[in-house]
């Protein structure tokens, strides 16, 4: 008699209510991204250690410039050093935020089947809408969350058909929230502008201006998980927008890779995240940071994020470091890319699957290939000194003789592998060189992809 096979729910949320007490092997994260991950709520009452800075954006644009360079200074140093702040008095009302947090919440709130007419269609490139993360990472592993995701601004470029009809203010309030945060992006371009000694307008015309700049929206909804300490709502990743502005619904979740340490960012009443993203760390030429982070679960509430990615078009921009950014000092630290190239290096780059080790790869391998390959060689002394472990033990039976050729075959192609690595890295390093010349074209052109994570 075969046994019946249980097809996993295509949705997160249908998982969740299934009343399952072990999530599915899919689920369960490689135990290297596991570290830091207890009980979030704990850790988010936690007071001593780092903490994600506050600014107080009230003085942002006062007419007394002492008061007004001091809140500079602050929202400057923040980047610098976190890349990641919470923004209060940010001059976003209360009341639209709550409106914007029920339409979002409502929609959720629909059953499944509802929610399904608004499904997006990630196979074909359609990946406006309704959704679950469909594995993309080295190790396969699927995240614990759903997810709607929509253009917000400009006007001109949104497609209000696939957005919810139900509730009936979740348009006009996304659409009023949109215009203020674009609003509020304006203001936080020209402090990062001028904390690079450039004109206060020179960042949001790099990023595309008000015309290419584009807001998209991704609502991230993550439900119990009965195993939080197996799994993520989101994997660790740096984003790269320029500029990502989040609410949440109060359910600690997101959480900073720090000085060497995951970081659990609190609770903060009336304000609103914002990460400095990829493309402002190049601009900037590394000297604003875009912080690796990622989204946990828990097992007693559910949590509701709303992001809003800034990115800069697809093809238009060559992002490189601003020619005021670097000196003989400093030189430049990232080759030129358009943003989609940007994208697809991110997404189709080798992952070792260790939070802390991708973040270093990511600071690292735009930069001199003597790095890449001095890490290279490293990974292959360790494989080496491994097989002559496995050599030792040759004394054992017959079958474990003819396991361990099976091993030492598997090193010979991880060797490989590595071999590869190192032309790879050469061949990037050449392409650095060529700072200003032309941009060897990536062989994967990514079309209509969501260009976050977020969490």
């Amino acid at each position: 008699m075969v046994s019946e096979v249980v097809p996993i729910p295509s949705r997160v949320e249908s998982l969740a209510k299934s009343g399952i007490q072990v999530i599915p092997k899919e689920y369960v994260r490689p135990q290297e991204e596991l570290n830091g991950i207890g009980n979030i709520f704990e850790d988010e009452k936690k007071d001593e250690g780092p903490q994600v800075p506050t600014i107080n954006l009230k003085e942002i644009d006062s007419e007394d410039k002492e008061i007004r360079e001091k809140c500079h200074r602050e929202l400057k140093k923040a980047a610098v050093e976190w890349g990641v702040m919470h923004l209060v008095n940010h001059g976003i009302s209360d009341e639209l935020i709550d409106r914007v947090k029920v339409a979002g919440g409502t929609f959720f709130d629909l059953p499944v089947e509802e929610k399904e007419k608004y499904a997006n269609d990630q196979v074909s490139g359609n990946v406006q809408g309704y959704g679950s993360k469909l594995a993309n990472s080295a190790c396969g592993q699927l995240e614990w969350e759903d997810y709607f995701f929509h253009c917000v601004f400009p006007e001109d470029k949104r497609d209000l058909a696939i957005w919810p009809k139900t509730p009936a203010d979740y348009i006009p309030a996304t659409s009023e929230y949109a215009k203020q945060i674009r609003n509020l992006a304006t203001k936080i371009f020209a402090v990062l502008s001028i904390g690079l000694g450039l004109e206060e307008g020179r960042l949001e015309k790099e990023v595309g201006g008000m015309e290419d700049l584009l807001l998209q929206m991704k609502i991230n909804y993550y439900p119990k998980c009965p195993q939080p300490e197996l799994a993520v709502g989101v994997e660790a990743h740096t984003d790269v927008s320029a500029l990502t502005f989040i609410l949440h619904n109060m359910v600690p979740g997101l959480q900073l890779f720090y000085e060497g340490k995951w970081v659990t960012a609190k609770c903060v009443p009336n304000s609103i995240i914002m990460h400095i993203g990829d493309t402002i760390e190049i601009l900037s030429n590394g000297k604003y940071k875009s912080i690796l982070h990622r989204g946990v679960v828990n097992k007693e509430k559910v949590r509701i994020s709303w992001a809003i990615f800034c990115e800069p078009p697809k093809e238009k921009i060559m992002l490189k470091p601003l020619p005021e950014t670097v000196t003989e000092a400093e030189p430049s630290q990232f080759p030129p890319r358009t943003f989609a190239q940007h994208m697809a290096h991110k997404l189709f780059k080798k992952d070792d699957n260790n939070a802390a080790a991708e973040q270093k790869v990511f600071k690292k391998d735009d930069q001199d290939s003597a790095a890449v390959h001095k890490a290279s060689k490293k990974d292959e002394r360790n494989i080496v000194a491994e097989h002559i472990v496995l050599k030792k033990d040759e004394q054992d039976s017959a079958a474990e003789q003819k396991a361990f050729k099976k091993v030492d075959q598997d090193i010979v192609a991880e060797l490989n592998v590595l071999k590869e690595d190192e032309q790879d890295a050469v061949a990037e390093h050449k392409v650095f060189k060529k700072d200003d010349q032309d941009v060897v074209t990536e062989h994967k052109v990514i079309k209509d992809v969501p260009a976050e994570e977020s969490e």
